[in-house]
């Protein structure tokens, strides 16, 4: 079998390659591949039976068509206008800025995210953009912020809902399906590299590791995720593509009451506030605001379960939660951020006897650990129960936990309340991004005709930006083929 392109990775990355080739050329040959299954077979049995069981051979929460979004809060954040700096210049928030910034103009940046937001809109995303309504009060909060050493940095919101993100995936692959070539339930074991080129994949069942099968490509893009980083990271290893260690992100989710976010909410939907507070003066933000949400649970390799959040159109809780991470970089001698995450992870999970551990802030404060009694007792009822109530402390290490700690003391000052001591933190959430993969204007990797897009690579950190990675992947791919005679 040989493929005009084959793109490896059915999540928000994958899908848009595939969808911008297929709108300007029926006549490629494009397969994509997937660990996972189809999203009309994705389900996590923890809605019925209250708890994970962790599924085999991959988290269905994690994997399959539209990736970790297919059950995310669906919320396609767009550009920031920056008041600061320079004219006209924007702000993307996470890693999504830099790599841009460097081959494309704010015009051009801006262009791509208003093109890919209307595909989701073409698919059924709500039409209603969050956070543009009241400016003088969010200018209010912004000034507040400021006056205690944080910046809130906003930006409009699309939310599509966890349940409506399903749907509107699940439209989509039926689109692709039609015109493409899909691949369910299967790994893309190695590359397939000849004399500094990429000319294809092997490739195994999902269920049966052992039956290898190549399949050849004239272009090979990486569109593996946050769940592929780890697997990434080996590959670029054994191949020698030329990759950094950037930023991992490590934290916990926070829960407090609707009530004490409830401006928040109402003027922002998704407030994005971002400290360096001393004494280490580590970036510190927060991200992923559910308000009226739910607190979830994702299972990543070696039953990894880490925490996220999700917020629905149909289904409300008397909760807002968010995530609060601090970004560590670390340099000589250690460059390896991936495994110092999976470290905590895996000693936090082991705390929590596979399950995710949560405590009170006041407990945390006071250095005692919660126990189930207290959560019991609290007036914060937590969203997610399968959970095993502890002290967050033991892995979550000094300096990180300082960060969160003065974080959320100084966000207090901007929202009252913040810092309750019945507050609830569920631990870890980390985000797998740290192997920045590098490239070049084209999204080409060292190796000729192998392209990274998408977060697992450390291109992107977010729904609409990988997306929009997507989009750019193919009109590069577009151009590249139409310079040359097709298969």
């Amino acid at each position: 079998m040989k493929y005009d392109v084959i793109i490896i990775g059915a999540g928000p990355s994958g899908i848009m390659t595939a969808y911008e080739l297929v709108q300007n050329r029926e006549d490629l040959k494009i397969l994509v591949i997937e660990q996972g299954k189809s999203i009309k077979k994705r389900f996590c049995p923890r809605e019925e039976l209250g708890r994970c069981i962790y599924c085999k051979p991959y988290c269905s929460i994690t994997s399959g068509f539209s990736g970790a979004g297919a059950f995310s809060d669906g919320k396609l954040n767009s550009y920031h206008l920056s008041k600061t700096g320079k004219e006209g210049e924007i702000y993307l928030g996470g890693n999504d800025g830099s790599y841009l910034r460097e081959y494309y103009s704010n015009e051009e940046i801006k262009d791509i995210i208003d093109y890919t937001d209307k595909i989701y809109l073409k698919f059924g995303a709500d039409p209603e953009l969050q956070g543009i309504k009241y400016q003088k009060e969010v200018e209010k909060l912004q000034k507040k912020a400021a006056d205690n050493e944080i910046s809130l940095v906003t930006y409009p919101v699309r939310h599509i809902g966890t349940e409506k993100t399903h749907e509107l995936f699940d439209k989509i692959e039926n689109f692709l399906l039609d015109r493409i070539d899909i691949m369910f339930d299967t790994t893309v074991k190695n590359l397939i590299i000849e004399k500094g080129t990429c000319v294809g994949v092997k490739v195994a069942s999902s269920y049966h590791q052992d039956e290898e099968q190549e399949i050849y490509g004239s272009h090979v893009v990486l569109g593996v995720g946050r769940k592929g980083a780890n697997w990434l990271a080996q590959i670029c290893h054994e191949h020698h593509i030329e990759a950094d260690s950037g930023i991992i992100d490590i934290g916990i989710r926070y829960e407090l009451p609707d009530e004490i976010m409830k401006d928040v909410n109402k003027y922002l939907y998704e407030a994005k506030f971002i400290a360096r507070i001393k004494p280490f003066k580590d970036k510190v933000r927060t991200f992923c605001q559910n308000p009226s949400g739910f607190v979830a649970t994702e299972v990543y390799d070696n039953n990894i379960i880490l925490a996220n959040g999700h917020s629905y159109k149909g289904k409300k809780s008397t909760n807002t939660n968010l995530a609060i991470l601090v970004s560590h970089h670390f340099s000589t001698p250690f460059k390896r951020p991936l495994d110092y995450g999976r470290n905590i992870a895996e000693n936090l999970n082991q705390l929590g006897a596979g399950k995710l551990v949560i405590q009170r802030f006041g407990d945390l404060l006071n250095g005692r650990r919660t126990w189930q009694k207290d959560i019991d007792n609290n007036s914060v009822v937590p969203t997610l129960t399968d959970v095993t109530p502890g002290d967050i402390s033991f892995a979550l290490g000094y300096r990180t936990l300082t960060d969160i700690i003065e974080t959320i003391k100084a966000i207090d000052k901007v929202i009252p309340g913040f810092a309750n001591g019945d507050n609830l933190m569920y631990g870890p959430e980390i985000k797998f991004y740290s192997n920045v993969v590098k490239l070049n204007k084209d999204l080409e990797t060292s190796i000729h005709n192998l392209y990274s897009i998408g977060d697992g690579g450390g291109l992107t950190t977010g729904l609409i930006m990988a997306s929009s990675s997507g989009v750019l992947m193919a009109r590069v791919l577009l151009k590249r083929l139409n310079d040359k005679q097709t298969i």
